[in-house]
Formats: C-alpha cells, sequence, structure tokens
C-alpha cells in the first residue's frame, strides 16, 4: 500500500478518534485485507459484511479512494461542525479520566489462586480417616493420639497437592518436618503449657509448608489462610461428593457394605473373645477407644473438628493462598543526619549501660547494692525485667529504621550496616546482662514456670538477633524463614527439655546445696532449708517433675509429690494413646514408692500455704 502524505495522515487522525465506529467503513478500505483484524475485533459482530467485501477488492481500489476520504469532511463545514456538536459531551467527558493510572486490585483479590483441581477420591477417604480417629482418640486426652491423627491429614493434603502438580521443595519439606515434630511434645510431656505452645507453633509451620511463604507478609499472615481454606474446603468436598454420588455407586457401595460386615464381625467375636479370657479382655480394653452415650457429643464436636482441619489442609495444598504477592511500599527515606542522629545517640546510651555492667562485674555487687540501698535478689529482680522490654523495643526500633533508612547508594548501605550493626551488638550485650541477673534472681527465689519462660524467651530474641546481624552481611532474602524456623526450633527444643522438670531439678539442687552447707557448719537440715524450697510450688506441677522431685528426702520428698499423686488417681487409668512418656514414668515412681507423709505433717512445711508467683 502506498504511503500517505504526512500532512493528510495529520489529518485523518483526529476524524477517526472522534467518529462512531459504525462510521470508520471508508477507513477500512484505505487499508490492506491483512490490517482490518484490530478493526474487526473492536466492531460487533453484526457489522462484520463491510470487512468481508472489503476482502474481496484489490488493494488498488482502497489508493483511489484515499483522497475523497480526506476531502470528505472538508466539501461542507455544516456537516463536520454537526459531528463535532454530536461528539461535544462524549469528549468532555473523556478527560476526567484521562492521565489516571488504572485502578490496582486489591490485597485480597492478589493473592487469589486459580481454581483448585477437583478432589479426588484418595483426599476424601483421608480426611474421613483424620475425622474418625480425632472422635475415637482425642477424646481423652492428647499424647500419641494427636500424632496418630496428624497422619491421614497429612495424607490428604500431600494427595491434593500432587493432583494440583506441587511439588515438594527442601523448605516445605523442612516446614512440614517441624510441625510433625511439635506435634510429638503432647506424647512426650504431661505438662499442659509446653503442649498447648507446641500446638500453635505446629500450626504455624504446617501453614508455612501449605502455601509456600518466603515474604515478611507471608510468613506472618500464613496461618490466617486456614480460616478462607476451610469453609471453601467444605465446599469442595462437596462439590465431589456429588459429583460421585450417581454414576459411581457401584464403586464405593460394594466398600461401605464390606466395611460394615467387618465391623459387625470384629464386635461380635471380639466380644466372645473378651469373656472367653480375662487376659484377652484387658489388652482389647486397652487397645480400643471408650465411647460411651456420654461423651457422644464431645465426639461428634471432634469428629468434625477432625475432618474440617483435614479438609481446610487440603485444601490449602490444592489451591494455596498466594501470600507472598502482598508488597508493603517501602518507607520514604530519610536523610543521613535525619536518620542517623537518633540512633547513634542510642548507641551511646546502650554503650554506657553496658560499660556501668562492667563496672558493676569487676567491682563487685557489694558496693553496688550498698549505693542503691537494694537487697541482692532485688537487684537482679528490678533490672531482668526492663532489659527484656528494651531488648523488644530494640527489635521494633531496627524494624522502624530499616523502613525509612537512607538508600541513595553505596555510602549510605555502609552508613545503615554500620550504625544498626552496632546497635545489635550492644543489645546482645544487654540480653547477657539480663539472662545474668535472671540467674542470680533464681539463685535467691528459686526457678518458677514463669522466670524459667521469659528467660527461654530472652535466648530467642539474642537468636533473632544473632540472625539480622547475619542478614547484614550476608542479605535479607532468607531472614523471614530463618526467623521462624529459629522460633519452631525453640518451641521444640523447649517441649522436649521438659520445662517442669528442669524447674524440679534447679530446686532440688538448690535445697541439697542448702542442706549439704548446713550439715557442713554443724546445723543440719533444720528450718533454715525448709525457707530454701518451695513445697506449695511443687503442687502445680505436672508428671513430668515426678523423677527430680523423687530425689528429695523424706518428708519432703512425699509432700512435694503430694498434689501430682492425687492429680494422677483423679485421672483414673488413662488409655495408651491418650497417656504421655513422662505421666507413665511418674506413675510408675509412684507405684514403686508411694507416698506415705501425712497432712498433718506437711501442712507444718507449708505444704498447702498460699503463694504468688511473680
Amino acid at each position: 500500500m502506498p504511503e500517505q502524505p504526512e500532512n493528510e495522515a495529520a489529518r485523518v487522525q483526529p476524524v477517526e478518534q472522534d467518529r462512531p465506529v459504525e462510521q470508520d467503513q471508508p477507513v477500512e478500505q484505505n487499508q490492506p485485507v491483512g490490517q482490518n483484524r484490530p478493526v474487526e475485533q473492536d466492531r460487533p459482530v453484526e457489522q462484520g459484511q463491510p470487512v468481508q467485501q472489503a476482502q474481496s477488492v484489490q488493494p488498488v481500489q482502497p489508493v483511489q479512494s484515499a483522497p475523497q476520504q480526506v476531502r470528505q469532511p472538508q466539501q461542507g463545514q455544516q456537516p463536520q461542525q454537526g459531528h463535532q456538536a454530536q461528539q461535544v459531551p462524549q469528549a468532555w467527558r473523556t478527560p476526567q479520566h484521562a492521565g489516571r493510572p488504572p485502578a490496582q486490585p486489591g490485597w485480597a483479590t492478589v493473592i487469589r489462586p486459580a481454581d483448585p483441581a477437583p478432589v479426588r477420591t484418595a483426599t476424601l477417604w483421608a480426611v474421613l480417616a483424620t475425622a474418625l480417629t480425632a472422635a475415637l482418640l482425642l477424646g481423652d486426652g492428647l499424647g500419641a493420639g494427636l500424632l496418630i491423627t496428624a497422619g491421614p491429614a497429612v495424607a490428604a493434603a500431600y494427595v491434593a497437592a500432587r493432583a494440583a502438580g506441587r511439588k515438594a521443595r527442601p523448605w516445605s519439606l523442612v516446614w512440614a518436618l517441624g510441625c510433625l515434630a511439635l506435634l510429638a511434645v503432647p506424647a512426650l510431656r504431661d505438662a499442659g503449657w509446653p503442649s498447648v505452645l507446641a500446638l500453635f507453633a505446629a500450626i504455624g509451620l504446617g501453614a508455612l509448608a501449605l502455601y509456600g511463604s518466603r515474604t515478611w507478609p507471608g510468613v506472618l499472615l500464613s496461618p490466617l489462610g486456614f480460616f478462607d481454606a476451610a469453609p471453601t474446603g467444605v465446599l469442595w468436598a462437596w462439590t465431589g461428593l456429588r459429583a460421585r454420588g450417581g454414576g459411581s455407586r457401584d464403586r464405593w457401595w460394594p466398600l461401605v457394605k464390606a466395611a460394615g460386615v467387618a465391623l459387625v464381625l470384629l464386635v461380635l467375636f471380639g466380644a466372645l473373645f473378651a469373656s472367653a479370657d480375662a487376659a484377652f479382655a484387658d489388652l482389647l480394653g486397652g487397645l480400643t477407644p471408650d465411647v460411651s452415650v456420654e461423651d457422644g457429643p464431645m465426639r461428634v464436636l471432634l469428629f468434625l473438628l477432625g475432618g474440617l482441619v483435614a479438609l481446610a489442609a487440603a485444601r490449602a495444598a490444592a489451591a494455596p493462598l498466594r501470600w507472598d504477592r502482598i508488597r508493603i511500599a517501602p518507607g520514604k527515606p530519610r536523610s543521613r543526619v535525619e536518620w542517623a542522629f537518633p540512633l547513634i545517640v542510642l548507641d551511646l546510651l546502650f554503650a554506657g549501660f553496658i560499660a556501668v555492667q562492667l563496672a558493676v562485674l569487676f567491682g563487685g555487687y557489694d558496693k553496688v547494692l550498698e549505693s542503691t540501698g537494694l537487697s541482692y535478689a532485688e537487684y537482679a529482680r528490678q533490672g531482668f525485667w526492663q532489659l527484656l522490654w528494651a531488648t523488644l523495643l530494640t527489635l521494633v526500633v531496627i524494624a522502624l529504621a530499616l523502613r525509612w533508612a537512607p538508600r541513595s547508594g553505596p555510602g549510605d548501605k555502609r552508613l545503615v550496616r554500620g550504625v544498626l550493626g552496632a546497635l545489635c551488638v550492644l543489645t546482645l550485650v544487654v540480653v547477657a546482662s539480663a539472662l545474668r541477673r535472671m540467674d542470680l534472681y533464681v539463685d535467691a527465689y528459686g526457678l518458677t514456670r514463669l522466670r524459667l519462660s521469659v528467660a527461654a524467651m530472652e535466648l530467642w530474641l539474642g537468636l533473632v538477633i544473632v540472625l539480622i546481624i547475619a542478614a547484614g552481611v550476608f542479605g535479607a532474602r532468607w531472614l523471614p524463614r530463618a526467623v521462624m524456623a529459629s522460633a519452631g526450633a525453640a518451641v521444640l527444643v523447649f517441649g522436649l527439655a521438659s520445662p517442669d522438670g528442669l524447674i524440679a531439678e534447679r530446686n532440688v539442687s538448690r535445697f541439697q546445696q542448702s542442706a549439704d552447707k548446713g550439715a557442713a557448719t554443724g546445723g543440719g537440715t533444720g528450718r533454715g532449708t525448709d525457707k530454701v524450697i518451695d513445697l506449695a510450688y511443687f503442687q502445680t506441677l505436672s508428671a513430668d517433675a515426678v523423677p527430680a522431685l523423687d530425689r528429695l528426702p523424706e518428708p519432703h520428698r512425699s509432700c512435694a509429690l503430694r498434689g501430682i499423686n492425687d492429680e494422677l488417681a483423679d485421672r483414673g487409668r488413662t488409655p495408651w494413646y491418650a497417656i504421655s512418656l513422662g505421666e507413665h514414668r511418674a506413675k510408675r515412681i509412684l507405684r514403686e514408692r508411694p507416698v506415705t507423709a501425712s497432712y498433718e505433717v506437711c501442712s507444718r512445711l507449708g505444704t498447702f500455704a498460699d503463694r504468688s508467683e511473680y
């Protein structure tokens, strides 16, 4: 096609933009046949006949009609003015949206994945197995039953992920194994508080295994995805059941009948054999769950809850929310002086505090206690909580400083690394000082759950600061997942270490040291040593503390174990799937060496006194 003159092309473009689509037919005749596709896509189907006629005309004809096209609007000014008058409202409305960026979709739309593949039959069977095991095994407590119940749920998620074409990555395997390891804590420890902490940590690691998040928004928000996966998972499973309900009855109905017949045979012959032999009856009673009519509503609730959790995990594995698509805009960078001056002042304050701590360490506590008027234990107790809050606030300051840090060049990067690196190093010294104060506090008053838990938290915060220092040197891309992995590992180690056992071990050792000092000075184990041990606090511990408390001399041993012994007696016989290793070991110790001290003796030793933990 010959090229048009430059001035004619300039005059044609405004006319083409102002005309309606139905008036563009002469312009289409000026173009070759191969260039008519964009105009065809913009026009309705019923207006496609002129385009078909243009395809049958040779390319010579549009060249002849081109001058007429350009001159047609100029032959009479009145029609052109009328045409412009008709286009005034449209031309007046168009500039309202001109220059504006297109509306960005919200974060709820950005993270939404594609529809999942149809649910597989294996996934439905795994969900049913999870619901049944939850109803049968979790009604009597956690223990090994929780880990057994998690097995079918993991299988359901795995099958759904494979059906969606997802492959297991190294980090996903780490999160999954960490989740299962945390679920094993209730099977090992009798104490409820580390088990609950491990359960929440398992939910967090399980969410990371399902959603595969690696950024800070994804790592922090992944557990919230279960609230979306639970209702959508129910609809997903219901759609799959309806699709299988009609034509596939010949496949699943024989399985249902076979399972029913097998259940009847097991109940019938199991009852006969149990009545024929007492040993077999005892073995069968320990292996099978004890289901009664009274706990029926709770069993139904556990059935529904187990199935819902398994469905949510499978639905999340089939079509996970894309939390990593959430982008947080960086803060406005500040100037070097505006950003660095407050942080340098804070570094100097930290350095002054650490200098005082070193002076106290080398100069001795006696001079400090004499000048402050505080006792040895009061000085240690007063400082620990403030230093713990100082560590937490330092992490907040580092996060805000990174958001508003200057980013104009390599010099700014060196400044940020130097100022924040110095702050992190000084904070590590503060962490060490806080832990030292807690050690002095425990020496004076003994170890409790609160003191042990906050000391463990202070240790983990120190580990997080070390990871931040490493991220400043090697890059911060891996930092979110490393922080979550350290949190999961810390909770796992905390649960496996048996916190109640550590508390009892530390207090018993403190009592024995006091008794040895009394024996060395000729005072014996009198009231001075009775004040060293807190028998009232031991009544609140779990069965995990029994092996350490069993080392105490009588009557302190019986008085320390009195509360735990009564609690285990009230539980009665615990099924194998609901008992923990700590409870099993405590029952064996108390069975071999029962509690013998009377109520009056224990009352004189302060076993039943009121106490407040601080």
